[in-house]
């Protein structure tokens, strides 16, 4: 069985993707175009950091970077879907349809949901929280979370974004605790202290050289050596390495990687 995963698209399908004998397509999450997003995210990160106050972005600002990532990621799928079936896991561009109820409640305005999208698109299969099997395979996912460890890193002690991880972080724990054996992983996630490390020119400074990556996933990846671990999120941490079994693939921005099971 041939697999094709992909790593974090950001609204862009890279040159020369084989495109015959591919049975699945498997996806890292960050699949549409997130300038607008990105772009309101690190100037307020950056401004908290700098004891700025941190702007107000208006209801249409909002809007706009939603319906950016939002289309841009259905033009990815649609291409892909020709190719083969798709199992996808989101990434922190993606907007669960929850998110998405409340930022439309938020900013007045009615917005799309993908995961409503996304169930009426045949051979397209988000497989974040849910383990598939068949006889020549099996595979688990997990979307982007927050770790409550995360944020004591990254953010110190700041106790608003603490609290608000808390809840994302033990579903997380729990989960990766009962998952059994699978022979691929997939996450957004990159595991703690394996090919995580923060060197982004836009992340703010005391950002860099931290390991973003999951505790909870390292852990999982340690107990039940799974053969292949495949993730994305930190871009420049690209590569591959082993831990014990375990072949880890950050396949970072666009890069990909056929898998042979």
């Amino acid at each position: 069985m041939k697999i094709l995963a992909i790593g974090d698209l950001h609204g862009k399908i890279p040159k020369g993707l084989p495109e015959k004998d591919i049975d699945l397509i498997i996806l890292t999450g960050d699949l549409g175009k997130a300038d607008l997003m990105r772009k309101m995210c690190f100037e307020n990160v950056n401004r908290k950091k700098g004891g700025i106050e941190e702007r107000v972005w208006t209801p249409l600002q909002k809007k706009n970077a939603f319906i950016q990532a939002y289309d841009s990621t259905i033009k990815i799928l649609e291409r892909l879907r020709k190719t083969a079936p798709i199992y996808l896991v989101y990434g922190n561009v993606e907007s669960g349809d929850k998110k998405t109820k409340e930022l439309s409640k938020e900013i007045k305005i009615k917005l799309p949901f993908l995961g409503k999208k996304l169930k009426s698109m045949k051979g397209i299969l988000n497989i974040g929280g849910k383990k598939k099997s068949n006889a020549k395979f099996s595979i688990a996912g997990y979307s982007y979370f927050v770790e409550t460890d995360w944020v004591e890193r990254f953010e110190k002690n700041d106790d608003e974004s603490l609290l608000s991880s808390v809840k994302g972080d033990l579903k997380a724990k729990k989960w990766f605790g009962k998952l059994k054996k699978v022979d691929i992983i997939l996450t957004h996630n990159p595991p703690y202290g394996v090919l995580d490390k923060v060197n982004f020119p836009s992340t703010p400074k005391d950002w860099q050289n931290k390991k973003a990556g999951s505790k909870y996933l390292l852990n999982y990846i340690k107990r039940k050596q799974p053969r292949y671990a495949i993730c994305g999120h930190i871009h420049e941490g690209a590569g591959e390495r082993m831990v014990g079994k375990t072949k880890v693939i950050n396949l970072g921005c666009g890069n990909w990687k056929v898998l042979d099971l």
